[in-house]
């Protein structure tokens, strides 16, 4: 989503580049922030690996204790579901806006603002009663859970070069999968916490969440270090109506964030340890190490898979293989009696794959001036697809009666998924159809074009 450059737009300084405060131009015209020259970004990586993997471990908190909900608090299946599908629901209307707040203050401020939101959310989730509460607290934490992600993205952008972009998000998305990795296996690690109700895990929540906060503040502090980066300090203000002139490669890699994430998450976020327990017979321990291990694989994998892309290019390719995977992951666990590992090795592969290069990729295809705006346009309609999504499966496996005694019920639920896996396989093969053709941005070459093309959309 956003450019592996910060600044102006490449080429407004001469090849070679004159220094000034605000960075310099390489030789090929790619205007460098001094961040990126800086030794301080890898400490800047790992600060930002820290916030994420705190958002991402209370984003996941309701999947391990879903079965808890329902036996001890009578949830049903849409209210479950409607406890991750509302964290969604803020973004849909203020993505934008939180990408016009990046562009504006610049990431580190947002991502300070949206880390201390996350955690009032968490703690109102904790208290956790009554259910309204308790929606009310995932309602809050939402605010942060999208901003916190897209401006950590952009500033990310600031640090390093579009050389080694990919590799620094693709490290910065693995400590993202040991959030979730982390929650879906915490019924093993701390099985204390989940013996003592659904509430004890969800102040573990709050816990981790804060030193997520004590991240952000630690991020926002080093970033203070540098001047404000030459998009910002050039005053230039966001245009709405110029998101008309994004290219049409950007529109199908949005497709494909978006339906990918409308699959992807509400089965592991909300269902997936549910339907391994019940349709599976795997125990809550069991089902939470299986579910668990997509971000195990994604932790290792997504970096290699970030420096593939970096150092060979082919990312449409890529993107298409690992969207291919998706829909065979639901027909190998439904359609087959092998061991539900086999389905977690390929959808971990997946989930290394698409997010390690999409995120990238799509910096390549908008200009850096327009950055907060096209991850807030992609969060906005990817929160209305994940909010829509877990809504619809919950309230499709509660009309089919899907539970441990009817495992048959959740059928629906998984044909639904299946279909909307296939609509985003058909998104990334017209994104591979374009870059493969005389409008592409250099996608599948080692090194891609600097700027998109104008005025193509």
């Amino acid at each position: 989503m956003t450019s592996a450059t910060s600044g102006a737009r490449p080429g407004t300084e001469p090849a070679g580049g004159s220094r000034g405060a605000l960075g310099h131009a390489t030789s090929d015209g790619e205007v460098l922030d001094p961040r990126m020259s800086s030794p301080l970004r890898r400490v800047a990586l790992v600060l930002a690996a820290a916030t994420i993997f705190s958002s991402y471990y209370e984003a996941d908190a309701i999947g391990p204790i879903a079965d808890l909900l329902g036996r001890q608090r009578g949830l049903t299946q849409s209210q479950i579901g409607d406890l991750t599908a509302v964290i969604s629901l803020p973004n849909i209307l203020l993505a934008v806006f939180a990408g016009v707040l990046i562009d504006r203050f610049g990431p580190a401020r947002v991502t300070l603002w949206a880390a201390a939101i996350g955690l009032i959310g968490a703690v109102l989730t904790a208290i956790g009663e009554p259910y309204a509460l308790m929606w009310t607290g995932r309602l809050v934490f939402g605010v942060s859970e999208g901003a916190i992600f897209i401006s950590l993205v952009a500033g990310l952008a600031q640090w390093f070069s579009r050389t080694h972009i990919a590799l620094a998000t693709a490290l910065f998305l693995s400590l993202a999968r040991v959030g979730s990795f982390t929650a879906d296996n915490s019924p093993t690690w701390a099985r204390s916490f989940y013996e003592g109700g659904w509430q004890p895990p969800l102040w573990l929540g709050v816990a981790i969440t804060a030193i997520g906060l004590i991240a952000a503040l630690s991020f926002r502090l080093l970033d203070a270090r540098f001047p404000p980066s030459l998009a910002r300090a050039t005053g230039e203000r966001i245009d709405f109506a110029a998101v008309r002139s994004f290219d049409l490669s950007y529109w199908y890699i949005l497709g494909l964030h978006v339906l990918y994430a409308a699959v992807f998450f509400p089965f592991r976020q909300t269902f997936g340890i549910e339907y391994l327990q019940h349709v599976k017979g795997l125990s809550l321990q069991q089902a939470g190490m299986v579910n668990s291990g997509v971000f195990a694989a994604a932790v290792f994998a997504t970096p290699c898979f970030g420096l593939l892309a970096d150092r060979f290019g082919h990312r449409a390719l890529l993107l298409t293989i690992g969207t291919l995977l998706l829909p065979v992951t639901f027909a190998v666990l439904t359609l087959t009696d092998l061991s539900p590992w086999v389905a977690t090795v390929l959808m971990g592969v997946s989930f290394s794959m698409v997010p390690a290069i999409i995120w990238p990729t799509t910096t390549l295809v908008v200009e850096p001036k327009r950055l907060g705006t096209a991850l807030g346009v992609i969060t906005m309609l990817q929160n209305l697809a994940l909010w829509g999504s877990n809504r619809i499966a919950g309230a499709l496996a509660d009309r089919a009666g899907a539970s441990a005694a009817h495992p048959q019920g959740y059928l629906t639920m998984i044909a639904f998924f299946v279909l909307v896996s296939l609509l985003a396989l058909a998104s990334v093969l017209l994104l591979l159809q374009r870059e493969r053709g005389p409008h592409g941005h250099g996608l599948e070459n080692a090194r891609a074009a600097a700027l998109p093309a104008q005025g193509t959309a």
